[in-house]
């Protein structure tokens, strides 16, 4: 199963110069790197994000990560936390999650 992070274009820069990120300010702060599932990810990026350009959208397959844990956050719904670095080669696929009329506009995702 493909879990989400979504990246500030400097923390994407990062991942990909140095190998590895131990997440975002909010990351860092809780202890464990936030993910969402195609689900949830919609409702995170306008939560956390709104307005925000330059995002990149990262998948990651969940089933190849160890130390991931599904515990609850918004309403009881279960989200994906890694409690380790996030590692460039557990990037399945990238891409940029541009703004349009102030909504950011998702891939299709699996």
């Amino acid at each position: 199963m493909l879990i989400y992070k979504i990246f500030r274009a400097k923390e994407w820069a990062q991942l990909q110069a140095d190998g590895t990120i131990n997440g975002a300010p909010i990351d860092l702060a809780d202890g464990y790197i936030h993910f969402s599932t195609a689900q949830t990810v919609a409702e995170t990026a306008e939560k956390y994000f709104a307005g925000v350009d330059g995002l990149v959208l990262v998948a990651v397959e969940a089933d190849n990560l160890d130390l991931l844990k599904w515990e609850p956050a918004r309403a009881g719904v279960l989200f994906p936390h890694l409690y380790r670095e996030l590692r460039m080669n557990d990037v399945v696929w990238q891409r940029p999650l541009p703004l349009a009329d102030g909504a950011h506009q998702f891939p299709a995702l699996t």
